[in-house]
């Protein structure tokens, strides 16, 4: 399969295609505008040609190893170039996040949504076979949990608002155009090659390494389900293999609700192994954060054969060793 993977530079990016590495699938093609991800996380994972937009008027058959095209989602004419030839695309650039989507509305929704329409268009075109969608929670909302596919979505953020967009859209490219759309909704990701991420394992992560003292928003009863990259990474390999899923939506988290407290509890208990004592404070909550998320994964195990598999404490003790040897690193 050759795959084409928007924001292929970030976290997930990366981890995805240090994946299909170890699979032997080397026909991979990112589309990155560096805003986030850097060719330094690609190198590392893999060596990689940087291909200038006119070298895609070439063969697409060609394609071998990992290409790197730096671009916006929001250049419909590129996307029209980058997915010839290509069989999957994995959609994950996106402006991503609650609170940067309420500082900017407009420019979250611009991003989202017509990025994601510019690339649906483009596997219309260009009849890429199958299309997966990075979604997330957001788009319920308010719910009592745990959440599944058929709950009405209510977002409270624009963020929310316009991830629900992005799927609205991939329903319809899938009924109206025949596109094979798969829609994953991640629960909060976390694991080795996070650190430009501001998710609240590598914020604590990053805090506790600095010896500041963790900031929790509200009372830190607020509930969530992190997922640990790995076992993200298989859905997605998943979605892109599994027949008679065009269309579908599917939970990918771990069907554990767990409170903001007892992740700092089991971040503490991992970091006292490194002689790390944690100090933390409470802040006032955030806007646009619900109270309670974490998702029914039924559904992910029947249809993809998928289910978590990595438990929290060990996911944050490998997450934990990442981050204290790039601090290592950066202080030699």
């Amino acid at each position: 399969m050759k795959w084409l993977i928007t924001g292929g530079c970030g976290f997930l990016g990366t981890n995805l295609i240090k994946k299909l590495y170890t699979e032997g699938n080397p026909h991979i093609r990112v589309v990155d505008n560096l805003c986030v991800g850097t060719r330094e996380a690609l190198a590392a994972v893999c060596d990689f040609v940087e291909l200038k937009d006119a070298g895609l008027s070439g063969h697409p058959s060609s394609l071998s190893g990992t290409e790197l095209v730096i671009g916006d989602i929001l250049d419909s004419q590129l996307a029209l170039r980058v997915t010839r030839g290509i069989d999957v695309i994995v959609h994950l650039a996106a402006n991503t996040g609650v609170q940067p989507s309420i500082q900017d509305p407009h420019g979250d929704c611009y991003t989202n949504v017509i990025g994601t329409l510019n690339y649906l268009e483009a596997a219309r075109h260009n009849q890429v076979k199958r299309f997966i969608f990075a979604s997330s929670g957001a788009p319920i909302g308010k719910c009592i949990p745990p959440i599944h596919e058929e709950l009405a979505p209510h977002p409270v953020s624009p963020y929310g608002a316009s991830k629900l967009a992005g799927e609205g859209y991939c329903c319809a490219y899938f009924h109206s155009f025949g596109v094979e759309t798969v829609v994953l909704r991640f629960g909060n990701v976390y694991g080795p090659a996070s650190g430009h991420k501001n998710s609240v394992v590598a914020k604590f992560i990053r805090q506790a390494l600095n010896g500041e003292t963790l900031e929790i928003y509200g009372d830190g009863r607020q509930t969530r389900d992190f997922i640990f990259i790995d076992d993200l990474v298989r859905a997605i390999c998943l979605a892109a293999a599994t027949d008679n899923i065009g269309g579908e939506v599917f939970q990918i988290a771990t069907n554990r609700e767990t409170t903001v407290r007892e992740l700092v509890d089991k971040l503490s208990w991992v970091m006292s192994e490194m002689g790390i004592k944690l100090e933390s404070n409470y802040a006032s909550p955030l806007i646009g954060d619900v109270r309670r998320n974490f998702s029914d994964t039924s559904k992910a195990k029947e249809m993809l054969g998928w289910q978590a598999e990595v438990e929290l404490k060990d996911g944050l003790r490998r997450t934990v060793e990442w981050f204290a040897q790039e601090y290592q690193e950066l202080y030699e």
